[in-house]
């Protein structure tokens, strides 16, 4: 069975100039064609914006009077949203947006200190075969909290998912010197998907092998969405096989988010 999947920081629907971006936004979440989307900084209420642009023009309302996740799933997927910040205008946190259905979901806080308010989002999946476990993650910007945390999401992982069952984690892990992913591969039997790519030459890999060195683990570059430098979002698995990952970027990704967004083919196995 195969799963196509997307992770995606929308930077709450607004671009850095504070204009809506949210039908542009669902009309991108829907070129991905992907079974599963996961999303960070979904506005689940904003006051002040709804005032703002919440008129009907040109036959649409420039900020839907739905949430983000709602909106953004349409008719096609079933969506849950974790809070995770909330403020005197509105909040805003986690979503998971499903073509399967959502057997149960919770919402796990992990906030590691009182200015940045973070969270796991944790649904199960009722795909053709097998459940999956599918974890929505928005880490710190601080490294000391983003180690706090990934060992936070390891207690969740272990706690909801033993046995091996499949797992996706995706989402905006800050891990910028990507730091993360040896401990979560070690803790959990994950494997972050651009590792599984690959990239490499038969003569490479037949060094490394000769020379009993790991290959280099070069997650993606999505951030700024504009000229991707820096190596911040992830999808990790578990239980499956993936046959391709790319980061989708250019001028148009450029407009929509400060993230681009990362789609994986994934094939669960039997």
């Amino acid at each position: 069975m195969k799963i196509r999947v997307a992770t995606y920081n929308i930077h709450k629907g607004v671009s850095y100039r504070s204009q809506p971006r949210v039908h542009a936004l669902r009309h991108a979440i829907e070129a991905f064609h992907a079974d599963l989307v996961f999303l960070q900084e979904v506005q689940g209420q904003h006051d002040r914006i709804e005032a703002r642009f919440g008129e009907e023009a040109h036959g649409h309302r420039h900020w839907p009077k739905k949430a983000q996740h709602e909106f953004f799933a349409g008719e096609s997927h079933q969506s849950v949203y974790g809070m995770n910040a909330q403020y005197d205008h509105g909040h805003h946190g986690n979503a998971l947006l499903s073509k399967y259905p959502i057997a149960r979901w919770t919402n796990t806080d992990i906030s590691d200190h009182a200015y940045e308010s973070r969270g796991i989002l944790h649904s199960v999946i009722a795909t053709e075969g097998k459940l999956v476990h599918c974890f929505v993650i928005h880490l710190g910007l601080f490294e000391r909290s983003r180690v706090r945390q990934a060992d936070m999401l390891i207690e969740a992982v272990r706690a909801s998912a033993p046995d091996g069952e499949p797992v996706i984690i995706a989402g905006d892990f800050n891990d910028w010197r990507n730091t993360l992913t040896d401990k979560l591969q070690s803790a959990l039997g994950v494997r972050e998907v651009f590792d599984e790519v690959k990239h490499g030459s038969p003569v490479g890999d037949l060094v490394r092998t000769l020379a009993r060195r790991k290959a280099s683990q070069r997650p993606a570059r999505t951030f700024p969405a504009a000229l991707p430098f820096f190596r911040l979002d992830r999808i990790y698995v578990r239980g499956f096989e993936v046959e391709s990952a790319e980061v989708l970027h250019g001028p148009l990704w450029a407009k929509l988010s400060d993230h681009a967004p990362i789609v994986a083919n994934l094939k669960l196995v039997s």
